[in-house]
């Protein structure tokens, strides 16, 4: 069989067609004049589907689609520190993180101090993370301060509840080298404290969380406070942390109010996005936040939404929330 050579001109539009799908990236769209970036598709990047970002990502999804016309989906992933590493690489569009991964990831610092992410910037913080130092009534254990000298779980190695953990520490003196530390995951803490072996442990989850549920069934659960006056000096150093009360009610014969801080999960996006269109998609989410159907959705709002912030808006969502009367504290 007689082979085919290509034609020059063919050769040319080969050329052609493979350097603008080497300038694509990420999930399309163009370029403005200044840069922006115009994606006619947003993919939201959230967690395991076992947790809350990946179905409040599917109702972003769907919210935004609605409400700007352009195609969006949530996908799934390993959660706030893998979704910082996609919007460095320019693999998604919009992702959940906790505002504490995202100030180490924008700073370059903890866990990122050889990955800073230069390109992400914030839509909007969506409800709390709350830090909830759990021990028990026989413990003996009422402040943070009582902590010292004791076996206490401050997370796992290498993760947000153990920067949690040294930094409320910090603020009260104290640092986990005055703690007999274990580095234990939740589950494994509340089954320390109910068999003994633990006197207290470091949480950071939304409330009401399971592995604390479990215990409450068994042992009078105690939260140790964090006062106000420790929340400001936290807050004053750590910006990405918020106030927070846990109600009483929460859990079995929890029946006060008890006073903490929070981390919050945020909504980050890429620097690069057109502030009109992030100014779309931030209006389009905290506008029709009574299209939430999880339990979450309540504590979402516009008004909530700079709480704990922590990195630089992008100027779309600056433009809606300044719209909206809306500032940082």
């Amino acid at each position: 069989m007689k082979k085919r050579s290509l034609s020059f001109s063919a050769v040319l539009l080969l050329v052609a067609a493979m350097i603008l799908a080497a300038c694509g990236g990420g999930s399309g769209g163009g370029s403005g004049e200044d840069g922006e970036t115009e994606a006619d598709f947003i993919g939201i990047a959230t967690g395991g589907t076992g947790g809350t970002y990946y179905p409040l990502g599917g109702t972003f999804a769907k919210i935004i689609q609605d409400e700007t016309g352009i195609e969006s989906s949530a996908s799934t992933s390993g959660a706030s520190a893998e979704n910082m590493a996609s919007i460095k690489s320019g693999d998604i569009e919009v992702a959940f993180t906790q505002t504490d991964i995202a100030s180490y990831a924008t700073e370059g610092t903890q866990m990122f101090s050889d990955n800073k992410v230069e390109n992400a910037q914030g839509i909007g913080t969506l409800y709390p993370e709350t830090i909830q130092i759990v021990t028990t009534k026989d413990s003996g254990i009422e402040s943070v301060e009582d902590l010292k000298g004791k076996v206490v779980s401050v997370g796992e190695a290498g993760s947000g509840t153990l920067l949690n953990a040294e930094q409320i520490l910090e603020v009260h003196g104290l640092t986990v080298d005055d703690l007999s530390a274990r580095n234990l995951s939740f589950d494994d803490s509340t089954t320390g404290i109910q068999d003994g072996t633990i006197d207290a442990a470091f949480i950071t989850s939304g409330t009401p969380t399971g592995a604390v549920e479990g215990l409450a069934a068994t042992q009078d659960v105690t939260i140790i406070p964090v006062s106000s006056e420790k929340a400001d000096e936290l807050i004053e150093k750590y910006p990405y942390y918020a106030k927070d009360t846990i109600p009483g009610g929460t859990y079995s014969k929890l029946d006060s109010d008890i006073e903490t801080v929070a981390v919050r999960a945020m909504l980050v996006t890429r620097s690069d996005l057109s502030e009109d269109q992030v100014y779309e998609i931030t209006k389009a989410i905290f506008e029709n936040t009574d299209k939430i159907s999880h339990a979450k959705g309540e504590l979402i709002s516009a008004e909530n939404a700079l709480q704990g912030m922590g990195i630089e808006l992008h100027p779309g969502a600056a433009k809606y929330f300044e719209e909206k009367g809306i500032s940082q504290d």
